[in-house]
Formats: C-alpha cells, sequence, structure tokens
C-alpha cells in the first residue's frame, strides 16, 4: 500500500505525558522522557516500556457525561452547565470555534508519538527479539486505533503510516484519504498486529493490546463502514477532493452505492472476533452472588417481592447487570476485552446532589444531579418485563396511565410506567418514589429519590444553584451496589472502576446487526437472545419479526439497551442515519422535573418537552476540522456543510 503522510504528526512528534490507563494496573501512570532526553527513552528495559505506554495515552473515556460521546439521544444534562455535549447538540461546534475537544488534534498527536517509539524501539535495550516483535505490534494497533477514532469521527481521513520530520514542506502534506482505502489500511494494521499479539493479559499487563482487542477492534470498524452513512446513503454527493488524490480513488472520497459485500464483509470479520474471544476464555458476565459477597440485600424493585423465587431470580439480575459494568477483570469479569481506567466523572455527574442529613444535621451534598434520561428516546426505550417497548407491548398498561401512581403500597409517587419494566431498566435507571445507587448507600440504608421535594433532590436553583435534574428520570448505571456514605459525610467502597471500550456484549451485538443486514433472520435472533437470556429478558421469537417491527429495529433497540450510556449511541446514530428522526429540535421529552420548586404529583408527571435548543443539521453527522488545519494544508478539504 502507498505510504502517505498527515500533517498533525508533523507539529506533534515530541513525546507526551501518559495520561490514561487500563484494566486494573497502572502502566500508564508514568511520565515519558522529555524531547532533549530522547536518546535515554531506550537506555534500558523500563525507560522503553515507559516509552511504549506513553503510545497508549491519547485513549479517550467515551464514558462521560459531558463529552463528545454524551452529544446522541440518551440524556440531558442542566442546561446552566453549557457542557461540550450541548455546543455540539445546539450547532454550535463550527470550524471556526471548535467545541468538540479536538480529538483530530490530539488523535493524530499520537499517531506521531507511536512512530517516534517505533522510530527508536531498535535502538531499545534490554529486550528479546520477541519482547521487540511485540512492542512493535502494540504501537502499530495504537496507530491503527488512533486512526479508526478519526475516521469514525471525521470520515475520510489522511493517514500517517509513517514518522515524518519537522522540515517536512504543506506541499507534501496528505489530504484525505478515501473512506474504504482508510478502512482497508486499519484493516490491514489489524491483522498484521492480530497474528502477533497475545490473545489475552493478565497482572500488571491488563489493558495493553491483545490479538482478541485487534479482532473486536476490525469487526467493529466493517460493521460501521457497511452501515447506511458509509455504505451508499452519504448525503452530500458532491463532496470529494480538490488536489489530493487517493491510490485506486481519485479525488473521491465516498461510494455512494450499496454494497452488500461490505456486510459479508463484516459479517465474517465479527464470526472470528467472537469466535477467538470465546476460545481465550472472554465471555458474558454472569456472576448473580457478586452482592451476596458484598453483604448486600437484594435491591427494591416496585411489585417484586424477595421472599418469591421468581421475584428473587429476577433481582438477582437486576444486580447482575449492574455488576457487569462496575466489576475488574481481577474481580472474575471476563466480559472487558479492553477497559479504561480513567473512569471519569460520570458516577458524580450521574449522582442526586442530597443522600442524606449528616449527623451535625446538615445535608449531604455530594453529586450534581445532572445526567437526566430522555423519557421518549430512552425511558420508553427499555423493554417491560415481556421484552417489549411499552408502546409495544399488548399486556402493559395503556399509555393513558402510564403517568398515574401505580399503587405500590408505600410508595404512591412511583408511576405505572415505572413498574413491570426488565432488569436493566432497574439496574441502570432510577426515578422518583425508587431507591437510587445500593440498598446501604445511605448510612446502611436505601435512598429513596424525592424528586418533587426541593429540599432533597428535587428542583431548587436557590439551593442547588445548576445543578438539578431535567426530566424526572437519574443514571446510576456506573453506581457501584456497595456504595455507602456514612453519617460524617465519609464514603466507603468508593472505587475507580474501568471503563468498557469493549465488551463481549458488543461482539454479539455487532454480529446480530449483519444478520439482520444480510437477512440472516433466525441468527440474528440467535444472537440476540444471547444478549437478553443474560439480562433476564424474555426471547425474541419469529412472530415477533414483522413488518412493522423488522429485525433491524429489533437489533438497534436492544443495543441501545444494553450498551446505553457506553459511549456508541454517538456513532449510532450518525452511522445509521437515524438522527433526524431522534436529535432535533423538539424531539426529547421528560417529566416536568425542571423549572417549577416542589411541584404537585400531576404536574412533576406531566410530559413535556425538554426546553433547550436542540437542533439537527446533515453536517453533525461529521465534526469540523479546524480552519487552520484547512487552511495550513493545501490538500485538506472541510467537511460538508461547514
Amino acid at each position: 500500500m502507498k505510504m502517505i503522510k498527515s500533517i498533525k504528526s508533523v507539529a506533534c512528534v515530541a513525546l507526551l505525558a501518559a495520561t490514561a490507563g487500563f484494566g486494573s494496573c497502572d502502566f500508564l501512570d508514568v511520565v515519558p522522557p522529555e524531547q532533549a532526553g530522547l536518546k535515554d527513552a531506550t537506555r534500558d528495559f523500563d525507560a522503553s516500556q515507559r516509552f511504549l505506554y506513553s503510545c497508549y495515552a491519547g485513549v479517550k473515556n467515551p464514558i462521560d457525561y459531558s463529552i463528545l460521546e454524551a452529544s446522541a439521544d440518551e440524556w440531558v444534562l442542566p442546561p446552566l452547565w453549557n457542557e461540550t455535549m450541548h455546543k455540539i447538540l445546539y450547532g454550535l461546534n463550527t470550524a471556526a470555534n471548535l467545541a468538540d475537544g479536538w480529538r483530530w488534534g490530539s488523535y493524530y498527536r499520537y499517531v506521531g508519538q507511536c512512530h517516534l517509539f517505533l522510530k527508536h524501539l531498535p535502538e531499545a535495550k534490554g529486550l528479546t527479539e520477541d519482547q521487540r516483535k511485540e512492542w512493535e505490534a502494540e504501537a502499530n494497533f495504537m496507530l491503527a486505533y488512533y486512526h479508526m477514532q478519526v475516521l469514525n469521527l471525521y470520515g475520510p481521513c489522511p493517514i500517517t503510516d509513517s514518522y515524518i520530520p519537522q522540515s517536512t514542506s504543506p506541499a507534501e502534506y496528505n489530504g484525505r484519504s478515501h473512506y474504504d482505502y482508510v478502512v482497508n489500511w486499519i484493516v490491514t494494521k489489524l491483522d498484521e498486529v492480530a497474528a502477533v499479539l497475545p490473545p489475552t493479559r493478565t497482572g500488571n499487563e491488563v489493558g495493553r493490546a491483545t490479538s482478541v482487542m485487534a479482532k473486536a477492534l476490525k469487526a467493529r470498524l466493517l460493521v460501521y463502514a457497511a452501515s447506511p452513512l458509509w455504505n451508499g446513503s452519504f448525503p452530500y454527493p458532491g463532496w470529494e477532493n480538490t488536489r489530493f488524490e487517493t491510490p485506486g480513488y481519485g479525488k473521491a472520497l465516498v461510494s455512494y452505492q450499496y454494497d452488500r459485500a461490505k456486510w459479508e464483509r463484516a459479517e465474517a470479520a465479527c464470526q472470528d472476533a467472537l469466535s477467538i474471544a470465546e476460545g481465550n476464555g472472554v465471555a458474558l458476565y454472569t456472576d448473580e452472588a457478586a452482592y451476596e459477597r458484598h453483604n448486600l440485600p437484594l435491591p427494591f424493585v416496585p411489585g417484586r417481592n424477595a421472599s418469591k423465587e421468581e421475584d428473587k431470580a429476577f433481582l438477582k439480575k437486576v444486580y447482575l447487570m449492574r455488576y457487569a459494568v462496575t466489576t475488574r477483570v481481577t474481580e472474575g469479569n471476563k466480559e472487558i476485552i479492553w477497559g479504561l481506567a480513567n473512569q471519569g466523572d460520570i458516577v458524580r455527574g450521574s449522582m442526586p446532589h442530597f443522600i442524606q442529613m449528616k449527623s451535625n444535621n446538615t445535608p449531604e451534598t455530594w453529586g450534581y444531579s445532572g445526567v437526566s434520561p430522555i423519557l421518549n428516546t430512552t425511558v420508553e426505550y427499555f423493554y417491560t418485563k415481556n421484552g417489549k417497548r411499552p408502546s409495544e407491548d399488548p399486556s402493559f398498561a395503556e399509555r393513558t396511565n402510564w403517568f398515574k401512581t401505580a399503587g405500590i403500597s408505600g410508595r404512591p409517587d412511583i408511576i405505572t410506567l415505572n413498574v413491570d419494566r426488565e432488569p436493566r431498566f432497574y439496574a441502570w435507571l432510577a426515578f422518583d418514589g425508587g431507591d437510587y445507587g445500593g440498598p446501604k448507600l445511605a448510612n446502611g440504608s436505601p435512598m429513596r429519590l424525592r424528586l418533587k421535594d426541593a429540599e432533597t433532590q428535587g428542583y431548587n436553583p436557590d439551593k442547588y444553584n445548576r445543578d438539578n435534574n431535567v426530566t424526572g428520570y437519574m443514571s446510576q448505571k456506573y453506581v457501584q451496589s456497595n456504595l455507602q456514605f456514612d453519617l460524617n459525610g465519609q464514603r466507603a467502597n468508593e472505587e475507580n472502576k474501568p471503563r468498557p471500550l469493549i465488551r463481549m456484549a458488543e461482539l454479539y451485538l455487532n454480529l446480530a446487526e449483519c444478520y439482520a443486514a444480510l437477512g440472516k433472520t433466525s441468527e440474528a435472533i440467535t444472537n440476540l437472545n444471547i444478549i437478553r437470556n443474560r439480562a433476564g429478558v424474555p426471547d425474541l421469537t419469529d412472530p415477533d419479526v414483522t413488518s412493522s417491527k423488522t429485525i433491524m429495529d429489533w437489533v438497534r433497540n436492544e443495543r441501545f439497551i444494553e450498551l446505553w450510556g457506553e459511549g456508541h449511541r454517538y456513532y449510532d446514530v450518525r452511522r445509521w442515519m437515524i438522527a433526524p428522526q431522534t436529535m432535533g429540535a423538539r424531539m426529547r421529552t421528560g417529566l416536568n422535573a425542571y423549572g417549577k420548586k416542589n411541584p404537585s404529583f400531576a404536574e412533576f408527571n406531566t410530559e413535556v418537552v425538554v426546553d433547550q435548543p436542540f437542533m439537527w443539521n446533515n453536517r453533525m453527522y461529521l465534526l469540523p476540522v479546524f480552519y487552520n488545519e484547512v487552511y495550513k494544508n493545501p490538500q485538506m478539504v472541510q467537511a460538508p456543510g461547514y
């Protein structure tokens, strides 16, 4: 493949401080040597290893409340926060005024770092030849990963496949390569490193590149590449290079004809990834006894009685799904294929701002009450206990009764919509009148949400300033079930937990999507039922697939629920090209939780449009490249619409 270069590695070849970690180890908690001391970076084994670790430091956490990946249709934040997601969703992210964190510059910066490492790897002392080959493969894995991230966010992009000196002339800079060409380049890289890397890691090596990770990334990339946005439906048919040409593609940047072979290629990659993962002990998390080891009683779920065997089994599934995303590899979680130790602030951003009164009679104020799941595009997407959306389940309550009290003894604030739902609904979402977090959160007792009470978790701008829940629902997906606040405000059992970049559930869902796209309905159902079974949801059956609810609809909904809040939805709504249906103005609703102190039950439980200036423009399928980047590179063209 022709060797081509990219502008960003020219300016950013200096060694960078490592800022992130993976899994349960601390192998990225290092500061690589300064550029002036570069010859010392390979003076011995330890120095060379630190140099290698710095290549991983550009991995971004996709799971946080305000970042780029939050710019989807899963939750909203208080409008006064004015965060990254607000600016993107309000259409304020432009080439002259970036609001997206400038991932382009960051990723290409670390591309340069990887090439710098590879350039000096032959000089590294104290390595065996096998170690040298493995480290080379790790750096190339990261090169593939960073290019893949740029491709997913910005579309067709320049390829940097070698170290570029700072003296390089702008006339030699590359423009964007055709989307399919970049995909093929990344796939080749991942195939090459998968043949060298070990399938799994243990101990302090957990989080470093493996062949399973490489296969999983390849599968994800090819599923994205087969999706409508990049498989015949790109909405800007006139977009192409003006000067730069991609070998074999000319000035074209995107293919505008549907190609079934892309799905067939993705299917093969997904099968391969799943096979190698299963063959090396990767498996869905199924430990239903973890809560017992933490000495926790079963959680409260409206309408469920822990003394009944059927209900007890259901409640165990609730805990199971909580632990699936808050448990380390070293704690027996074999589902996490790649985890990021830099956990971000998602827990504090999600938790309510009032936990309890302290021993000195002052309020325990801790969380930001910010992450507010959207009513119509989250709460209504999660299934009922029968494995269907509430609006599609004939045995669920009529919509006219959804916002009335469910009549739960001692819990009159719980509405009908929040009863008889599936385990993941109770594992990851929280609502007025229900419990938040684990059953010992408030000094050994459950904490009941009182979202109408201005003195506790309810709307109160005088008391909580900007931090007020918007929709009447809260997220508890990453809150540990054994987290506990005592009466002095001290927290027990608080741990930094890795965030899943890739977990086994995605592999099944990716394969199911390929089957659905290729008309293999039975095979798609089989893979969906693996996910549903683990979550305690009834099997999907052939009669469930109809002309009005296709197998692809089921795949997309299952993916939405299972991967909710894990950073996937940002990419999914775009590659499926469904953003115009869920992301535009006045398309997000919630309960009437924001704007009035101490509302009545009826006032609070009224569906309203979230009052924020959300918008959608098709240019938002891609991020803009900073205008100066285009100006200084004569081969670069801007993303369409910017």
